[in-house]
């Protein structure tokens, strides 16, 4: 059974829009528009037509949002998310709209964190319709970010027999590689891609992808990197792969190629914040770097005059090894925490409150890691600097094997 492209847009977090931007002068280049020409865009063009005359068509509606969706991921441009919110305007509001408005709306309330309302439009859906894969799997996306990991197995789990062998072993290995079951989750991972040939390129790029930080997390940088670029053959744009990328190389020191990675990719905050830490690493760019951070610095400020938490992991990065805010960045570290609790958020703690000699502030960390059996090479590195602080931390540590 071939996956619905929408049910794969489900299945890595989304992007915000950025802040606005105000040109320095009347001749510079905001945006390079796709071409008028282009058929994707014509097609488009003429169902936001039909649809602004017959607003109320369910099937329309539904069906153009999902594409804008698609191409959110598909051509690294949010925008295309305040599309699809649109085309669902005459229901977005309402308690209980229709269904495929209701898992629509759950898809972009994902992406930008809104996880709680969310899960209530996915349980909704999901008890009018159980057999809806796509809202199985975007539930288990959402809790496993929150590091609910018993109810994102539990809903993986329930896509056995709804999607493909792949779907349902991705979604699983996506959990079992950050509770103590990586090497025997990526093993069988591998195996199932290997074994799906033909499958859609957005789902064998998930796959990869996933399979590239299990073996970065493992210190595999060989087999990582290969890994990476078979996911970036498949989705070279997917926004998510080329943060995950560029994180790959930041950590191995070769900036120059996350420049050449991301130069056309800064409209995204996530992507533009990777290449100015790529700019502050190489000689001789420091007009480049300085107006990178200046970008970034207008763009998360503008995040929290409008109360938008989004970016709050990429705001502790930037303003630790940005700014050089140690404070600050421990304080967004933190309320991050409080939100999502993935990999990167344990990494950015732990740097925050390493940098800030706040050796209490990675106590929430290190007892995740220790309850959950969470392997990454980067984690223990960190954890052996913070040092043994007291008893307590020195048996948590060795818990996690990280001591």
């Amino acid at each position: 059974m071939k996956t619905p492209i929408s049910l794969l847009c489900a299945c890595l977090p989304l992007l915000a829009w950025a802040a606005p931007y105000t040109p320095k002068d009347g001749g510079a280049v905001i945006e390079q528009l796709p071409r008028r020409a282009d058929a994707t865009q014509l097609e488009l063009r003429a169902l936001r037509q039909q649809l602004n005359t017959t607003p109320q068509d369910l099937a329309l509606a539904s069906g153009l949002a999902q594409r804008y969706i698609a191409l959110a991921r598909s051509e690294t441009d949010p925008r295309y998310l305040g599309y699809a919110q649109a085309a669902l305007a005459p229901w977005w509001r309402q308690a209980a709209p229709p269904v495929p408005v209701r898992l629509l709306r759950a898809t972009i309330l994902q992406s930008t964190h809104h996880f709680g309302p969310a899960l209530q439009d996915l349980d909704a859906v999901i008890a009018q319709q159980p057999q809806n894969g796509q809202a199985w799997l975007t539930r288990a996306t959402v809790l496993t970010v929150q590091g609910d990991y018993t109810q994102a197995t539990a809903s993986c789990a329930r896509l056995s027999a709804l999607t493909t062998q792949l779907v349902t072993v991705t979604c699983l290995a996506n959990i079992a590689s950050v509770t103590g079951r990586a090497a025997s989750s990526e093993r069988l991972l591998e195996l199932t891609l290997q074994r799906s040939a033909g499958a859609a390129p957005d789902l064998e790029s998930w796959a990869a992808t996933l399979l590239a930080e299990m073996a970065t997390r493992r210190g595999e940088s060989a087999l990582a990197e290969a890994r990476y670029t078979r996911a970036l053959a498949q989705q070279p744009r997917d926004s998510y792969l080329l943060g995950a990328y560029a994180d790959f190389l930041l950590d191995r020191q070769r900036p120059q190629e996350v420049v050449k990675l991301l130069k056309e990719q800064q409209r995204i905050d996530a992507l533009l914040l990777r290449y100015a830490l790529a700019l502050q690493a190489l000689p001789g760019q420091q007009p480049a770097f300085l107006a990178a951070k200046a970008e970034l610095a207008a763009r998360f400020n503008a995040a929290m005059q409008r109360g938008d938490t989004v970016h709050q992991r990429e705001q502790a990065r930037f303003a630790l090894f940005v700014q050089q805010d140690v404070p600050a960045a421990l304080q967004l570290a933190q309320k991050n925490w409080a939100i999502q609790k993935e990999v990167p958020d344990m990494r950015i703690l732990l740097e925050a409150a390493l940098a800030a000699r706040n050796y209490s502030a990675a106590q929430p960390v290190l007892a995740w890691i220790t309850a959950n059996g969470v392997e990454d090479v980067a984690l223990q590195r960190l954890v052996r600097q913070l040092g043994p602080q007291d008893g307590a931390k020195i048996s948590a540590a060795k818990k996690a094997g990280v001591l």
